[in-house]
């Protein structure tokens, strides 16, 4: 008989009263020392598992067994004392501490009165050394890679005992060769007697990592199967309960002219330092140019200048012959551009207001104003309709409030709204983030529509498998320059993932 390091019993949360059910009767069990997946969409409920399970939240309903003990976690203190860590997908390090000094935080040594940062130090060697880390204790963390932090993260929960170690979203913002690296660290944490949950979207890490995988879709865990039984197919239908397509066809195009030059931009962030470092690239009529990067390396401010939403320092930007620096984003969507932002609720919606409403932004006064004052709502209603049904928006309701839908029907709606005024060239940032598996391949279909119509295209996504699927060619990011531009026949995970740590292809 399996020895189980945990079992969390029909866990119920609910909140607002009861009228939000979060985790809907979830059984997980967990055997000591595997690799166990926690799969599903967005707000199926992972989540808050993971934070039942770390003493964030108290279950309506349900019980936590470890080492089949009956346990009842109030907080993470308490977890860390159980011996259950939790590496989060934002990093909780002071930038401006050493690895030891964030490693000790809240159980420092002392040596007198004072902080014993030698036994520190030390402690630091010994649990790098013996998990295979191999971190500097002495380095600041503001100088580290987002790989080496992870591992002070991974570091600071292995110092305080733990032997369950959870982790959420481990490789969302990792290069591909950091994420081999962290495939080994776990490897050698479970040679060493631990046992690791950890939750993810990505189909193929579960497939790389996991001993067993759990779904849960809208709140409940409808499937349960070792991984020597899953393929991406079968996962995909537990998650959103029907066959999911993972890759588009790519239509023939010839492509067009020289649509869109960019060239030595120059754009400072809103402190004032350099985040796009003299950036050059051009974009063809029926042309999808992919740009990839760990987040951070300059592509919100690159966008945020093509569409004039902030001021350029240097460069040109033409777009068929018409400069577009110094215009305001309304004159440059008037030249053609449409822009789907990385962020629908900060750049594209109102979340208050209905879905009729959020298909009209940006095009109110062209399209649906009567007169200078008056809007003409029958034909607005009319259109959003039609763009639901042409779309597949759900619910068909044009009435009800835009934040109420699914990520991935919001999403569509904007996808919707930018693809249906008059453009030439379409940025599109992140556009799956958010969105279920089974939007996904629906958007990526919209975005290919737009390759086999002539436009010129400018994706911007963290998830390098979409940036492959969908591009002609990549430019890869780092540090706000464009470390090289590979034709999509000649990209690997391997060769994007030098450029985007900064290293050169031509380097032995």
């Amino acid at each position: 008989m399996s020895e189980y390091i945990l079992e969390m019993k029909n866990i119920r949360k609910t909140f607002l009263g009861g009228k939000v059910v979060a985790n809907d009767d979830i059984t997980l069990k967990i055997e000591k020392g595997e690799k166990h997946a926690i799969v599903g969409e967005n707000g199926a409920g992972k989540s808050t598992l993971m934070k039942i399970l770390n003493g964030l939240y108290q279950p309506t309903s349900g019980e936590v067994y470890y080492h089949g003990k009956k346990v009842d976690i109030h907080g993470p203190g308490e977890a860390a004392k159980l011996g259950i860590g939790m590496v989060y997908q934002h990093f909780m390090l002071v930038p401006t501490l050493t690895v030891a000094e964030n490693m000790v935080l809240g159980v420092e040594p002392k040596k007198g009165m004072s902080l014993d940062l030698a036994t520190a130090r030390e402690e630091v060697r010994r649990v790098s050394e013996k998990y295979g880390l191999e971190i500097d204790p002495d380095a600041t963390i503001s100088d580290l890679s987002v790989g080496m932090q992870q591992r002070v993260e991974i570091l600071k929960i292995l110092f305080k005992g733990a032997n369950l170690l959870v982790f959420d979203e481990p490789t969302a913002v990792l290069i591909p060769q950091e994420v081999k690296e962290l495939y080994k660290i776990m490897d050698n944490l479970i040679a060493e007697g631990k046992t690791i949950i950890f939750i993810s979207h990505k189909l193929q890490e579960v497939l790389d990592i996991s001993d067993n995988i759990t779904v849960i879709r809208r709140g409940k865990d409808v499937a349960n199967f070792p991984t020597v039984e899953a393929t991406k197919e079968k996962i995909a239908n537990a998650m959103v309960g029907r066959p999911v397509l993972f890759t588009t066809e790519k239509p023939e195009v010839e492509m067009g002219k020289e649509l869109l030059n960019v060239d030595s931009l120059l754009v400072k962030n809103h402190k004032g330092i350099i985040a796009v470092d003299e950036v050059s690239f051009s974009i063809k009529e029926g042309e999808v140019l992919g740009i990839a990067g760990v987040e951070g390396s300059g592509q919100t401010e690159l966008i945020e200048a093509l569409t004039g939403l902030m001021k350029a320092e240097a460069g040109t930007v033409v777009l068929d012959g018409v400069p577009l620096l110094g215009k305001t984003p309304k004159q440059i969507t008037l030249e053609g551009v449409a822009h789907i932002p990385e962020d629908r609720f900060k750049r594209a919606a109102v979340s208050e207001f209905s879905v009729r409403d959020n298909f009209a932004f940006g095009v109110h006064k062209e399209k649906y104003s009567k007169n200078k004052f008056l809007l003409n709502f029958a034909k607005m209603a009319e259109e959003a309709k039609n763009f639901m049904e042409k779309y597949d928006v759900r619910p068909r309701e044009i009435n009800v409030g835009f934040g109420r839908l699914s990520g991935g029907n919001q999403q569509k709606i904007i996808v919707a709204r930018e693809l249906e005024k008059e453009h030439k060239f379409i940025i599109i940032a992140q556009p799956t983030r958010g969105v279920d598996i089974g939007a996904i391949e629906s958007i990526h279909k919209m975005i290919l529509e737009e390759k086999k119509s002539g436009k010129a295209v400018l994706v911007v996504s963290a998830e390098l498998s979409e940036i492959m699927n969908l591009s002609d060619r990549i430019a890869v990011m780092c540090a706000g320059k464009v470390t090289g531009v590979l034709d999509r026949a000649d990209a690997t995970e391997e060769k994007i993932g030098i450029l985007m740590a900064g290293g050169k292809l031509d380097e032995k």
